[in-house]
């Protein structure tokens, strides 16, 4: 297994590297948003180390359009994008693999690197490993459930009501309950690896022969994650067809949500990539 990295040892470095990376692309997370990104300060973080913002690619009624931002042609860019975060990780595949074409022709021949957050991480793996994904050089993932949560289980027994029920409950239910119902096909997506699953099938897969990077939330060694995601469904190491391939960075905190010591560790890891 590669070096472990722990992410506050590697706050004080962040403006020693040069950057070296062409392209990079930001995947973001369940009931989440191009938005995030700026919210949490990853792109100011970013922006303060020489990658310039190139624009969001939203998908609408008709597919993949990108709201492009005026710039000076940086050697470093970033994109974001905006999906529709409650539906199935396939679904999310098909629209990612459609923004990474665009950027190869738009780009051609330069690196892209991908960052996903949460079920983002999920998304940008599954998109890895059904092609269609040229250039790409690593895969970042924060706090990602690669193995699954359990809180989906719940999720989907929670909403799992049979008729005459179900009508009283959608009438009571508020905008959680119907948020959760618009969202089980992700939940499926994302329950823990077993016959049957998505997981089960992603993680037997062959994966490309890329950098991969867990960032992971709490502490490994007790065994606790964040408030969603378990630290061992967050580290791509216990994936079984990436074992000892993933370098693992941890960051003893357990909020889920994006933070700006993310974006600190994703300027590094891109110094370091080369």
């Amino acid at each position: 297994m590669k070096k472990v990295f722990i992410a506050l040892l590697m706050l004080a470095t962040t403006a020693a590297f040069p950057l070296r990376a062409d392209v990079l692309v930001l995947v973001h997370g369940y009931l989440s948003g191009a938005q995030s990104w700026d919210e949490s300060g990853i792109t100011t973080v970013l922006q303060q180390n020489n990658w310039q913002r190139a624009g969001t690619y939203v998908a609408g009624p008709a597919g993949i359009q990108l709201l492009p931002v005026p710039g000076e042609g940086a050697e470093h860019i970033f994109y974001s994008v905006d999906f529709p975060s409650e539906a199935p990780v396939l679904v999310q595949v098909h629209l990612l693999r459609e923004v990474l074409s665009a950027i190869n022709t738009n780009h051609a021949g330069e690196s892209i690197i991908l960052v996903g957050h949460s079920a983002g991480g999920v998304v940008a793996r599954t998109a890895l490993v059904r092609g269609g994904a040229e250039n790409v050089k690593a895969l970042i993932t924060i706090a990602s459930p690669h193995l699954g949560t359990s809180l989906a289980e719940y999720a989907l027994d929670a909403t799992d009501i049979p008729f005459p029920f179900s009508i009283m409950t959608d009438f009571f239910g508020g905008d959680g309950y119907h948020t959760a119902m618009r969202s089980r096909s992700l939940y499926v997506d994302l329950v823990r690896p077993q016959p049957g699953t998505l997981l089960y099938w992603l993680n037997a897969q062959v994966h490309p022969n890329i950098e991969y990077f867990s960032i992971v939330r709490g502490d490994t060694q007790a065994g606790w994650g964040d408030n969603v995601v378990p630290a061992y469904s967050q580290d791509m190491n216990n994936v079984p067809a990436l074992q000892g391939r993933s370098a693992r960075i941890v960051i003893p905190m357990g909020a889920h949500g994006l933070e700006p010591v993310d974006g600190s560790v994703i300027v590094n890891l891109l110094a370091d990539l080369g």
